[in-house]
């Protein structure tokens, strides 16, 4: 049962880190706004399901996405050459997830918590959507796809299936589905 958590924590590793060197590179143009957001949220997903559950494996996939996007994110800050300009609709996606953000902030209800984080998310989904639908060439295939595959193992460890456990690797399999099936489509 661990074995696959960990086997999905590699394939992350696998798929993430040559998309953060890309970034540096420039040869990848990530949208900041959700890349910032994509490491806040999953901080308080993992954050609120431990603090309603505990710590299960299951949640390994998570805390793994948290520091991976973390990284892709400061590699889009530190590369002068990854820059991708905000536009207005970051700007309103971004207002609406650090909303949710703070929202979550007042409640503290975890299954609230990570509703308004998976809204949060959601809200920072939309800008590389619209980016990867739009420039699919400034995008890589690597983060979604290493997504799906490690959201994937987080159903062979959960100790406790409920909401809490499963909310959040639920949403990441969907999101990074839609994400890879948009960039491959719009490349070929």
């Amino acid at each position: 049962m661990y074995h696959m958590v960990f086997l999905g924590a590699l394939i992350s590793i696998f798929f993430n880190v040559p998309y953060a060197i890309g970034t540096l590179k420039g040869k990848v143009h990530p949208n900041r706004v959700s890349w910032f957001l994509w490491t806040v949220v999953p901080l308080i997903a993992f954050s609120a399901s431990i603090s309603q559950t505990g710590w299960n494996w299951g949640e390994f996939p998570v805390l793994t996405t948290l520091i991976l996007t973390g990284l892709i994110f400061l590699s889009s800050i530190i590369s002068k050459k990854s820059y991708w300009s905000v536009s207005r609709i970051d700007i309103y996606c971004g207002f609406f997830s650090v909303l949710a953000i703070v929202l979550w902030i007042f409640t503290h209800d975890a299954n609230l918590a990570l509703i308004l984080s998976l809204l949060a998310d959601f809200f920072a989904f939309i800008p590389t959507i619209i980016k990867a639908w739009n420039h699919p060439e400034t995008e890589g295939l690597g983060p979604y796809l290493g997504g799906v595959l490690n959201a994937l193992t987080s159903f062979f460890a959960f100790s406790v299936w409920n909401f809490a456990s499963l909310a959040f690797p639920i949403y990441l399999l969907v999101v990074n589905s839609i994400l890879t099936v948009v960039i491959l489509k719009k490349l070929n």
